[in-house]
């Protein structure tokens, strides 16, 4: 009984529901508010479209030419190097065999092993890490001049490269090798 009354209910209903549905207009509508928010909308695009008085400084693209490492010069390993080109920022050094150093300031530097020929490798200033503290108590520890293996990254700031090591491995001498 009760669904039989909701459904005659609903019957009655429907025919008003669907005459009062209200259709899209295409014309604007004239009320007194409508105007106000025009006349807003048109100055916010005036302002949007107007040229600015304050000049926009643009960044200058960075360029592929390499930049001349001006700081490599004094401190590399032939006695008045030339000037070299810094590497890019994100290289990788894999395995490269040398030493640890410090500068005039106390910064530590590593010194690469040169093949001797070229000397173009400049010693490049350690970002501090953990793997710089291992190499430092590695040395104490020892109390003498050590060579080391190191994997890293490359880093430029102000025409010079750093190096943030990854991997550190100390390199044994051949009388550690043979157990002497």
């Amino acid at each position: 009984m009760k669904l039989a009354t909701g459904v005659l209910i609903l019957l009655a209903v429907s025919p008003a529901a669907l005459a009062q549905t209200i259709r899209p207009t295409t014309q604007p509508s004239t009320g007194s508010g409508d105007s106000r928010n025009a006349a807003a909308a048109d100055e916010m695009l005036e302002q949007t479209l107007k040229p600015t008085t304050n000049p926009v400084r643009l960044l200058e693209p960075v360029s592929d030419k390499p930049v001349r490492d001006k700081t490599s010069g004094g401190g590399a390993v032939k006695p008045n190097a030339p000037p070299v080109n810094t590497l890019r920022e994100g290289t990788f050094i894999i395995d490269r065999v040398g030493r640890l150093t410090h500068t005039d300031n106390g910064q530590a530097e590593f010194t690469f092993e040169s093949d001797g020929k070229a000397l173009r490798d400049p010693p490049m200033i350690l970002l501090p890490n953990l793997k710089l503290m291992q190499m430092e108590d590695t040395l104490t520890a020892s109390n003498r001049d050590l060579k080391f293996r190191v994997t890293g990254t490359i880093t430029e700031y102000r025409s010079r490269n750093y190096l943030l090591l990854e991997r550190v491995v100390q390199v044994l001498d051949v009388t550690e090798q043979l157990g002497r």
